[in-house]
């Protein structure tokens, strides 16, 4: 692949990262079907590990399956566009970076959360939205792979 069409390809990554980090600000900060009509009166946080995702287990027919899969599930894919263009954007890439970069990100949404009063600083929240992003990675690397695959063989055909 030339140097201009990686360059292209990067760009594109970046005006997605871009639209992505837009809709992440409004679906945790601003999103009215989401619980964000305002601010609470106190702090709310949990500091103890698997706490949350526990008591979501252990309640999940007292909470139904929509709560339990949005808490869960949806703060693990949430972040899996980060993970990937974050590294579709980026020169250099790697798991560490994409894994520092993910927990970083999260710790600050969660730390917005808790001085602003809307929702609640979740550790369960940052080890979900982390595993996101590596998964994320994951994706991107798959894609990556095939995509240059792709391209040696389409090289060898010339």
């Amino acid at each position: 692949m030339s140097t201009r069409h990686a360059r292209i390809i990067r760009t594109f990554g970046k005006v997605l990262f871009v639209l992505y980090i837009v809709f992440l600000v409004y679906f945790l900060f601003l999103a009215e079907w989401y619980g964000r009509t305002g601010t609470g009166e106190d702090y709310r946080y949990n500091l103890e590990l698997f706490r949350e995702i526990r008591r979501f287990i252990t309640y999940r027919e007292q909470l139904g399956m929509f709560a339990v899969f949005a808490n869960l599930f949806g703060n693990i894919l949430i972040f899996v566009p980060y993970g990937f263009f974050i590294s579709m954007a980026a020169e250099r890439r790697g798991f560490f970076k994409t894994l520092f970069c993910s927990f970083g990100l999260s710790l600050c949404v969660e730390l917005v959360q808790l001085v602003t009063r809307v929702g609640s600083f979740d550790v369960d929240d940052i080890l979900l939205n982390t595993i996101g992003g590596i998964l994320g990675y994951i994706l991107f690397a798959i894609c990556n792979g095939i995509r240059r695959r792709y391209h040696v063989r389409r090289e060898k055909r010339r």
